[in-house]
């Protein structure tokens, strides 16, 4: 019997080598009904990963885990507490895999929904899945690269670069310990971290389609982004191209 992680609290549902875990941020109620309708769809048991709430964020673990400019390219934006707290929360979700010896856990945030096309995005995901494996559900069909496996309704890529984004993820025992040792320190969103194949050792895997619909507006809005001032934004708008630039080059140097 699995091993159940301090702060995540699990359902009824049958237990195996793969598990499911969304992360909820608990003071968000509007979405707990996503969250339940999630469960009841999900095709193995699941459990809720307490979200890190980035209002009660204290200084001293914020200076510990967060440091601009660790990596390169740089990345020119600071980020916010929501930010460093979202990227906190999936570390929560890949230490549950770890603690609980899993072969694999299925990573979802609580404001993605499924589509009719999830049922197979997750058997091709399984077909290929490995230890260290990062197999990725985008919401957004953009993303090109090496074809590793196809079916007739359904590819599996090796994407360049990596797309944005962690609504859904498919992650491995190997990969959940490599994210974990290599983000023990961070200095950008999870998502751009996990575009950086030449920082976390992996390379990861997307499925097209991935399945999932991204519903945060329906939900209330992020409850991540906060609003901006317009310096800022004409800040954000120059810079963020360059930026992603610097990353589709370096990923395609790291193939």
């Amino acid at each position: 019997m699995s091993e159940t992680h301090p702060d995540i609290a699990a359902n009824d549902g049958p237990r195996g080598a793969v598990k499911a875990f969304i992360i909820h941020l608990e003071r968000a109620t509007d979405r707990q009904p996503q969250v339940q309708e999630l469960i009841r769809e999900l095709p193995i048991g699941t459990e809720i990963v307490n979200a890190i709430d980035g209002r009660t964020l204290d200084t001293q673990t914020i200076n510990r885990v967060y440091r601009r400019s660790a990596y390169r390219p740089r990345y020119p934006f600071a980020l916010s507490t929501n930010e460093i707290a979202c990227f906190l929360s999936h570390r929560k979700a890949w230490q549950a895999i770890v603690d609980q010896r899993l072969d694999a856990g299925l990573v979802l945030e609580d404001d993605v929904e499924l589509t009719p096309e999830f049922a197979a995005a997750y058997s091709v995901a399984c077909r290929v899945l490995k230890a260290d494996s990062f197999i990725r559900f985008p919401f957004r069909e953009r993303e090109s690269g090496r074809v590793v496996l196809t079916t007739e309704t359904t590819r599996i890529i090796e994407p360049v670069p990596v797309g944005l984004g962690m609504v859904a993820q498919l992650i491995g025992q190997e990969a959940a310990q490599r994210l974990l040792s290599a983000t023990e320190v961070f200095d950008r969103p999870v998502d751009t971290t996990a575009q950086m194949s030449w920082v976390t050792g992996l390379k990861p895997l997307s499925v097209l389609p991935g399945g999932v619909k991204e519903i945060s507006v329906q939900l209330g809005g992020s409850t991540i982004q906060k609003s901006r001032s317009l310096p800022d934004k004409l800040k954000r708008e120059i810079l963020r191209p360059l930026y992603r630039w610097k990353i589709k080059s370096r990923s395609r140097a790291a193939i």
